[in-house]
């Protein structure tokens, strides 16, 4: 074929709707889960976990086990394969619970102290929960508070934030909020469950996973196992939910364990209790807010201090004093994280780490400002409208938060709100509503990708890219069609593939961004050698991009994700229980690659956020420090019969210094949201909740349920 892309018949793909690509494979059962997928010989693996808090292991009694049926080995630290967890990764230090059966210390309830390898699921989960494992238990410590003594202030990454004379504004303010807000442990359990598959193909490790980097997995199992990092192939096509939580687990090291002693395919799937302690979750916070203001409602102090926990064995912090640092100018600041080491499991990244539970706090504490000072909630942000970042200094990228709610005010009937509390009602509902602002950063990463011209006249694009369920497949395919202005139909895209090359992982909202600024260097490449004529070859003509120089290039400018967020919420004056009635979100996030996949992100945070205000908590038990009700069942979120209708839009958000125009909408959704369903329940009971999620005992208890 002659090599030419024109196609004057294409329209822009990019911006027109379109159903997922891979949605009739979805739909029918023809796409193939990590743990769907057949292979020859394949054996399962079911892990032991620890029933104490705190210790360690004396024994594994696991010679009657490996009489029962079916059983091919029983694996824990007297007898598994070394690794080396001596490096540093895409996301820095690796959690040690990836150096699994390395030594006899016990940290936390679940952690693995044994894997049994059966020819069957059934028949290793059977010999597992037969499996004695005797304990020399210790003393933990497993509750959170912001008094706790052991509170620390992490280094580096930005934990402390300081500018101006807090004490000396905060003094001279005319209107102060003084304020603590608390957010429970929450998890982020996907549909589904955590699988892995490995196995030894011709002196190379092949691992099929549910993952939100295929490059990122295979990296650090070649580390882990001091292997050639070529050596080492990586695949996940299809990945049902992630939402932080899919990255290097305890299952895929294990399979590589398994499959190595064996010489044969292992599978590891985790079962759904242990997703509530091997897959991490969102930290408990504990979040004191002050703010001062003058007469006019203008801020002269924020002071935004986090408190959370982490493991005994690994710091990760729940940054979300962070939030506020790009919104409000305030002639002072200080923003601080602390965290406290705790005999639990560490937690990890959960969709908008840090900005989720900040939201709720700092919006909630402006909500209580713009009552104090007598200023519509809305008129408030507008007044503290900063023209550069409130912390940086630096110049916005694009800033159209304003516009965001003026648009959300308008569709909503925000100007017919009468601001007083508790006098809207319709029997024994009492009614209000409440609005939030988000924001979330714009990040990318350098990434590659290879785009080629098939003599068919068709195009296929390599990236390793995960679609977590975001329908990233579907944008990467029209954001490809668009630059080599061809129809989506003639682009196949692959991705989920760690041969493919280095790329972004799908988290903080930076995947779409990241691997479309790949495709389109490609596509740009590609397009100027066709452009020199020339029939292309049976094999294709292929050009690979990398992004390293140009995310490197960028110009210096905050870039930020915003969004208005509007709730309207019906409390009964007898039994405290709250319903969300509507809800509205408005953002400014970029350029919108498939408004169909955008608007099914933006609600999916929303009505995460709706769950987090009013459902989400999980509980510890003091004295054993494991899980209360780790389950979907005692684990409460919200169901269909909670959700009302929900809808999201977005306005023209344009950044001109921008090469890609895409900013990123995974997370967004989910900011402020909490807060505005928070500051509606005040507005229809004139009761401050400060605590989520807002339970009816807990309305009652604050006697926020007046008239009843």
């Amino acid at each position: 074929m002659t090599a030419t892309t024109t196609s004057t018949a294409a329209a822009s793909a990019v911006g027109a709707t379109f159903t997922r690509v891979e949605g009739r494979d979805k739909v029918t059962g023809t796409a193939r889960y990590a743990g769907d997928i057949p292979f020859a010989e394949l054996a399962h693996g079911w892990l032991v976990l620890s029933t104490i808090a705190r210790g360690r292991v004396l024994s594994v009694e696991a010679d009657p086990v490996r009489e029962m049926p079916g059983v091919l080995a029983v694996l824990h630290h007297g007898n598994a394969p070394r690794v080396d967890g001596d490096y540093v990764s895409m996301l820095g230090v690796p959690d040690p619970i990836v150096e699994v059966f390395q030594h006899d210390k016990v940290p936390f309830v679940g952690w693995p102290v044994a894997m049994v390898v059966a020819e069957t699921s059934e028949q290793a989960r059977e010999a597992a929960e037969a499996l004695v494992v005797r304990y020399e238990e210790e003393p933990h410590d497993v509750a959170f508070s912001a008094a706790h003594p052991g509170l620390y202030t992490p280094e580096g990454d930005g934990h402390l934030v300081e500018k101006g004379d807090l004490e000396a504004e905060l003094a001279a303010s005319a209107h102060v909020v003084d304020a603590e807000y608390t957010t429970p442990e929450e998890h982020h359990g996907s549909m589904e469950p955590h699988a892995a598959m490995a196995r030894w193909d011709n002196g190379r490790l092949e691992v099929v996973d549910s993952n939100q980097g295929s490059t990122w997995v295979a990296d650090e199992l070649s580390k882990l196992f001091s292997l050639d990092p070529t050596s080492v192939r990586v695949r996940s096509e299809h990945v049902g939910g992630a939402f932080g939580s899919k990255g290097v687990r305890v299952h895929q090291v294990l399979a590589v364990m398994a499959a190595t002693l064996l010489d044969r395919p292992v599978r590891v799937v985790l079962s759904r209790r242990q997703l509530f302690t091997l897959t991490g979750y969102r930290s408990p916070t504990a979040q004191r807010v002050r703010l001062g203001a003058d007469a006019d409602g203008r801020l002269r102090a924020v002071d935004h201090q986090g408190h959370s926990l982490t493991s005994t064995v690994h710091e990760f912090v729940e940054a979300s004093a962070g939030f506020g640092r790009p919104l409000y100018a305030a002639d002072a600041h200080r923003s601080v994280n602390r965290v406290v080491r705790l005999d639990v499991p560490t937690p990890t990244y959960v969709r908008a780490p840090g900005e989720a539970p900040g939201s709720f706090a700092l919006e909630s504490a402006l909500d209580e400002l713009a009552e104090r000072c007598g200023v519509d909630p809305i008129a408030l942000r507008a007044r503290n409208e900063p023209d550069v970042g409130p912390v940086s200094g630096l110049p916005f990228a694009s800033r159209n938060l304003l516009s965001a709610f003026e648009e959300g005010a308008r569709r909503f009937g925000w100007a017919d709100r009468d601001p007083r509390p508790g006098l809207r009602r319709e029997g024994r509902w009492l009614l209000g509503t409440g609005t939030a602002a988000a924001t979330f950063p714009v990040i990318v990463m350098p990434s590659t990708a290879a785009v080629t011209a098939e003599a068919d006249g068709t195009f296929t694009v390599r990236v390793t890219a995960a679609d977590v369920g975001t329908g990233a497949r579907t944008a990467l395919t029209l954001i490809a069609a668009e630059a080599l202005e061809v129809p989506q139909d003639r682009v196949r895209v692959r991705i989920g593939d760690s041969d493919f090359g280095p790329a972004a992982i799908s988290g903080g909202s930076m995947g779409t961004r990241s691997w479309g600024w790949a495709v389109r260097m490609a596509v740009a490449d590609l397009r100027e050698q066709l452009a020199l004529g020339g029939d292309i070859p049976p094999q294709g003509i292929t050009v690979r991009s990398d992004t390293s120089s140009a995310v490197g290039g960028l110009s210096q400018k905050e870039r930020h994700s915003y969004g208005a967020q509007f709730a309207e919420v019906a409390v009964d004056a007898t039994t405290g229980e709250v319903r969300v009635r509507r809800m509205l979100g408005i953002f400014a996030a970029g350029r919108i690659i498939n408004p169909l996949t955008a608007r099914s992100q933006f609600v999916g945070g929303m009505t995460w956020g709706l769950s987090m205000a009013l459902h989400e908590e999980a509980h510890r038990d003091q004295a054993t420090g494991g899980h209360v009700g780790a389950d979907f069942a005692g684990y409460h979120f919200a169901a269909n019969a909670d959700v009302p209708v929900i809808e999201a839009d977005w306005v023209e958000d344009t950044d001109a210094d921008d090469p890609v125009g895409i900013k990123g909408i995974g997370e967004i959704g989910i900011v402020g949201a909490a807060a505005a369903v928070a500051n509606a329940v005040w507005h229809a009971t004139g009761v401050r909740h400060r605590q989520l999620p807002i339970r009816p005992d807990r309305v009652l208890d604050a006697g926020g349920a007046p008239g009843a």
